[in-house]
C-alpha cells in the first residue's frame, strides 16, 4: 500500500511533503506572532490559502514558497530546509 507523496528512508515511511511544509509553516507563523490572516495579506495570498497550506490540503507553487518565506522574514532555502529536516 503506497503513499502518494511519501518517501521511505530506510524502511520508514515520511510524511508527504505537502503535511510537512504545513506544519514548518505553522510553526514559523506562530514563531513570528503572526495570524493567518496577517501572514495571508502580508503574502499577497487569500487566507483559506494560508489554512489550507497548513493543513496539507495544498502544494504550494515555488512562487508561492518565496511570497511567504518573504513575509515570514526568511528565505526559501531555510523554509525547504525544514521542510526537508521535518521528519528526520
Amino acid at each position: 500500500i503506497g503513499c502518494t507523496g511519501c518517501i521511505s528512508r530506510a524502511g520508514a515511511a515520511v510524511r508527504p511533503i505537502q503535511e510537512r511544509f504545513g506544519e514548518v509553516l505553522r510553526r514559523r507563523r506562530e514563531a513570528a506572532g503572526q495570524s493567518q490572516e496577517a501572514l495571508a495579506a502580508e503574502a499577497g495570498l487569500h487566507r483559506n490559502y494560508v489554512g489550507l497550506l497548513e493543513r496539507g490540503k495544498r502544494i504550494p507553487s515555488i512562487l508561492v514558497v518565496e511570497k511567504l518565506a518573504a513575509a515570514l522574514g526568511t528565505t526559501m532555502a531555510s523554509l525547504m530546509r525544514s521542510v526537508e529536516q521535518a521528519d528526520q
